[in-house]
């Protein structure tokens, strides 16, 4: 028995006795039937009810846990396979129909004899994205939810970062758990034979192996999954429709317009692609709720950990190759807590810090009642060198004091030798190619290609939790190409850990939804948003900043030619350059807590 296995043994042999009804085709208002488990606690009911919603097989032993543990506390749990997936109806489109779909399961869910018409969901992933594309339609019996890495409905389904494509990330889930491979018995086959195909319908898909590192370099990427073996997906129409594209309606996602009314528990990590859309839930929905309950009801936890791995940190938690001290946290009582309170009317969220948030660094658990954190000084650190920033042996250093009349740093961008990532913010890539988290980055600075700006060794430390920004002057040989930024932590021996990072594509340096072209060697300002974290830089440590045009693959490369990247087999080499003096001050903007 796998060590899975036996916890759901376990846990199953201590709980009150559960029941389980597998396979409720519950009907969509366009007649799709979507399968779902319905795990029921012992005795008479009603119950209130947590739904999950998951691409992932609701037959899987790690749903199945989750059903049994959730039943345990005292509700029916309904697990649910999306349109399109394993044992439901219906063709898969990415998050496409969760909307409408997931309305009609609460409406269902609310009306069952068993229930007591109050409904919470949880989930992580995509299983939490479907919570927030939920919330939305704001059905009246969906009273709290726990959306647990979050991004995709404020943020193109998580496929685009400021204007780049996550190409990593998008072409190894969409492969492996976003594809349309979908087996199902034809329309009117008897009960009986359908029921004998269910184990084959929930068995895991075994791909063929790729080699992913060569897939990555090949153009255009919107063939790159024609060119590997492998089941159908939405590759390509992700990858050639930009940021303004008309197209990405059909997805509804979250807008300015948007009002919720369900109380969130918003959980994410530092490590995780989706961080700032997670803080950015909770700020959003506690000032634009649709009433005082869901506002005030709005609270955040944040790990230290990757995509979906906080309740897996031990007491010696390590992220990549960074030790992070003792991140436990007891998610389980909190969780509890909160279906107890917004389901049932039992106990108060009264001393439930509004923030929790985990000091990395300092290696420990903070609390606040707002984001960002009161307080907070947004404080600029500027660019400075004598023109030879180039490589952490250059002359860069990141300063308070604004540069006065400095030379510019200019560097080369070939997209055929791209900056490689290591680590960050990465996930589900479907490969040990392309690790999360923090990783020592000197040998990444050595190269000519990236910009190397540090504080000398500092004598007090710096807390810097919150969003974070850079404000660059920008010149280039090419009417469009990108900016990289990353935040890095280096300690006393020379080790430099990546500790948040973004991208601009030039562009795109007015809005997503437009597009604007460089005109050769004018400077540009734009902003890059380096997202959010939460880093205690102690005495001794530097803080460093690396500036370049790439971060692959983690980011599909700028191939500097104006064109539509995404079709494009061209490249071309671009001269870059970040400008630095009294008239182009380029800084960073990190929010450093007193």
């Amino acid at each position: 028995m796998t060590t899975i296995g036996l916890v759901l043994s376990l846990l199953v042999q201590q709980a009150p006795a559960v029941g389980v009804e597998s396979n409720l085709m519950v009907p969509m208002r366009d007649r799709v039937r979507l399968a779902t488990d319905v795990y029921r606690p012992s005795g008479a009911g009603p119950w209130p009810v947590i739904l999950i919603r998951t691409p992932y097989n609701k037959a899987s032993t790690g749903s199945a846990a989750q059903g049994h543990r959730l039943a345990a506390w005292g509700y029916a749990v309904a697990i649910q396979d999306v349109r399109g997936k394993y044992q439901s109806e219906g063709m898969f489109r990415v998050q496409a129909d969760d909307p409408d779909d997931g309305y009609d399961t609460v409406d269902w869910l609310a009306r069952q004899p068993w229930s007591t018409g109050k409904v919470g969901t949880i989930g992580c992933s995509y299983p939490g994205e479907a919570q927030i594309f939920l919330a939305k339609r704001r059905h009246p019996a969906h009273l709290a939810m726990v959306p647990q890495a979050a991004a995709g409905p404020a943020r193109y389904l998580s496929v685009i970062n400021g204007g780049a494509y996550e190409l990593a990330l998008m072409f190894g889930w969409l492969r492996a758990a976003g594809n349309k491979v979908h087996l199902q018995p034809a329309p009117g086959t008897p009960d009986s034979l359908v029921a004998l195909s269910r184990p084959f319908l929930s068995a895991r898909q075994e791909l063929p192996t790729i080699d992913f590192q060569a897939a990555w370099q090949t153009l255009p990427i919107a063939e790159m999954s024609r060119r590997v073996p492998g089941p159908p997906t939405d590759w390509e129409a992700f990858v050639t429709h930009g940021p303004g594209d008309p197209w990405w309606r059909e997805f509804n996602l979250l807008t300015d317009a948007d009002t919720v009314a369900t109380p969130g528990l918003h959980v994410g990590s530092w490590y995780d692609y989706g961080v700032t859309e997670t803080l950015g839930y909770f700020a959003r929905f506690r000032r634009a709720g649709a009433d005082r309950r869901t506002r005030d009801g709005q609270y955040a936890i944040i790990a230290p950990t990757a995509h979906c791995d906080f309740e897996r940190a031990t007491a010696e938690t390590v992220v990549g190759r960074r030790p992070v001290g003792d991140a436990r946290f007891d998610f389980s009582s909190v969780y509890r807590r909160w279906f107890d309170y917004w389901l049932k009317s039992e106990g108060d969220l009264t001393s439930l810090p509004r923030v929790q948030y985990y000091v990395m660094g300092r290696d420990e658990w903070r609390s606040a009642t707002d984001w960002p954190v009161p307080g907070t000084a947004f404080t600029r650190y500027f660019l400075r060198s004598d023109g030879r920033a180039n490589s952490r042996f250059g002359t860069g250093t990141l300063s308070l004091e604004a540069p006065r009349n400095e030379p510019p740093d200019e560097f080369v961008y070939d997209p055929a030798t791209p900056v490689p990532s290591k680590g960050g913010a990465l996930c589900c890539t479907g490969t040990p190619d392309a690790p999360p988290g923090a990783f020592d980055q000197s040998d990444i600075e050595t190269r000519h290609d990236v910009l190397v700006y540090s504080t000398p060794p500092l004598t007090r430390g710096v807390e810097v939790t919150g969003p974070i920004e850079a404000v660059l002057h920008v010149s280039s040989s090419a009417t469009d190409t990108d900016f990289t930024v990353k935040l890095v932590d280096v300690y006393p021996d020379g080790t430099a850990y990546n500790i948040q990072e973004g991208i601009l594509r030039a562009r795109y340096r007015e809005g997503l939804d437009r597009e604007t072209r460089m005109v050769p060697g004018t400077v540009y300002p734009i902003r890059v948003n380096v997202h959010a974290t939460s880093n205690y830089f102690g005495p001794g440590h530097r803080i460093r900043v690396e500036i370049s045009s790439s971060n692959f693959p983690r980011f599909d490369r700028n191939l500097n030619l104006g064109t539509d990247n995404s079709r494009e087999h061209r490249m071309a080499v671009a001269r870059n350059v970040i400008h630095h003096s009294a008239r182009y001050p380029s800084h960073l903007v990190l929010p450093v807590v007193p």
